[in-house]
């Protein structure tokens, strides 16, 4: 009596628990598992930090853009995040890692098709073995087979793991690139509101010039002084003149750039006020390092390690044998109607192992190739660690001192009215001469204007120090959501 197909089963019941002890120390032969590397970094920032810090809700941290309560700006990095190439591109990335996730992911289940082949065949009665039956003959076949690579070593389950890691780099990779836009959109819309601040105050000084000039013309027609006094204070008003023109040429030309960035190039930024902007909280004394671990660029260099690790075991994996079991059941007739009887019955059953001999050191040689790939993605982790903690020191020391020069820029710019009120009244009164009011009139120009652009480092140096942190310095929310990713 033929065995059949449970019989033949049972028969290999030995082999089947091999396997799967094998199946389960599998991963343990082709390495150890993913660890993350030493930080080299030290326990926190060695730059001062404000001893209190203003409580902000966790949500509107990792949104830092709304602290500044400005519509235009929230209104165009929402479109940027929409509209961007990069961004779209990013995304397009993630739907290719996903599939490919998805398509690695299917390895370890069985492979089945149906195979259907009708044929009608006429074989020579003139050949040297005679023809027996009718000729020409039919042969219908129709069968399911299967097969399925018995994942002995864990290298499908190592694959899905190298796959998912780079779906994650991908990932974190496009929130980088939304991370890295709303800085730049950010610290453009600043440039513009820094822009409309000095032509601002370069139409208060145009509107002193003039009045100081209407004041040396009347001078002169009382023959109080001379034309050289005028024209002085014509110079003045040309210089001032031609300074709102280049500042207007450079705010066209930021425009354009807000532009690209939200791919709507025929933006138009309303005239605004840069001073009445509020400025964010500055973080607490005693922030982690740790805290850089929530930053998108380094979740994505850690992605790309676990990948290069992943590599490394699936190099080793080729130095192991294949197994695979393949099966078919189906039916075969030479009568179409009698396919599905039983005596067309049809099945197979098999096991096919392949192990490499000798392939001239290729496959150590693709070991090595990811091992090295490995030290590389470790190395560029340590380096990206590093360099994000010294970017969150740099931001850390330009966030404080700005704030204390635009301190000392209101201070001066005081200080340079009260002497322009002073020396125009002293010419006035025939005390002293123009040079003092021309002299007076420069100084107070260029603290009003020092002054807007303070105010704009002390705002860019905020933007650079919520980029720099990753996404405000609350390490509670961070830490949940770093637990609920894994």
């Amino acid at each position: 009596m033929k065995p059949t197909v449970k019989q033949l089963v049972w028969a290999q019941r030995p082999l089947i628990i091999a396997l799967a002890a094998l199946s389960l120390a599998g991963c343990q032969l082709l390495g150890p598992l993913y660890s993350r590397p030493d930080s080299p970094l030290p326990q926190g920032y060695v730059e001062p930090q404000a001893a209190t810090s203003t409580a902000v809700p966790a949500a509107q941290m990792q949104q830092w853009w709304s602290l500044f309560n400005d519509p235009v700006l929230t209104r165009l990095i929402d479109t940027a995040l929409v509209n961007n190439s990069d961004v779209q591109l990013a995304v397009a990335r993630i739907e290719q890692y996903d599939a490919v996730a998805r398509e690695t992911s299917g390895n370890v289940l069985p492979t089945i098709t149906l195979d259907n082949n009708n044929t009608r065949t006429r074989i020579t009665g003139a050949g040297p073995n005679p023809v027996f039956g009718v000729n020409p003959r039919n042969d219908n076949k129709l069968a399911l087979n299967g097969s399925i690579e018995l994942d002995v070593w864990g290298k499908l389950r190592t694959a899905n793991v190298a796959a998912r890691a780079n779906l994650l780099s991908t990932e974190y990779a496009r929130e980088a690139v939304r991370w890295s836009l709303v800085g730049l959109v950010t610290n453009q819309y600043l440039i513009i509101r820094s822009l409309d601040g000095q032509l601002a105050v370069n139409a208060e000084n145009i509107k002193t010039a003039q009045e100081s000039l209407a004041m040396t013309q009347r001078q002169l027609d009382a023959g109080v002084n001379t034309a050289l006094d005028v024209n002085q204070a014509e110079l003045v008003v040309t210089n001032l003149r031609a300074q709102s023109l280049e500042l207007q040429r450079q705010r066209s030309i930021s425009e354009h750039q807000l532009g690209v960035l939200t791919a709507d190039l025929s933006v138009k930024i309303p005239v605004g006020g840069l001073m009445s902007m509020p400025i964010p909280p500055m973080p607490p004394a005693g922030l982690p390092s740790t805290l850089l671990e929530s930053r998108p660029d380094i979740r994505q260099t850690e992605q790309d390690l676990i990948a290069a690790h992943a590599n490394v075991k699936l190099a080793k994996a080729a130095l192991y044998p294949t197994l695979s079991l393949t099966g078919a059941y189906g039916g075969e007739s030479k009568i179409l109607s009698d396919l599905f009887t039983a005596p067309a019955k049809i099945w197979t059953l098999g096991f096919a192992a392949s192990l490499p001999i000798f392939n001239g050191g290729r496959l150590n040689a693709r070991v090595d190739q990811a091992s090295a790939l490995q030290k590389q993605a470790v190395i560029n982790y340590q380096a990206a660690l590093r360099t994000a903690f010294s970017e969150v020191n740099d931001a850390l020391v330009n966030a404080r001192q700005y704030r204390e020069q635009e301190a000392v820029a209101e201070s001066k710019q005081k200080t340079t009215a009260n002497i322009l009120r002073i020396s125009q009244n002293r010419y006035q009164a025939g005390y002293s001469s123009y040079l003092e009011v021309l002299d007076a009139q420069r100084n107070h120009n260029e603290a009003t204007q020092a002054l807007v652009q303070s105010r704009q480092n002390t705002l860019t140096a905020t933007v650079s120090l919520f980029k720099a942190l990753g996404a405000g310095w609350d390490p509670e929310p961070l830490k949940k959501k770093a637990e609920a990713s894994k």
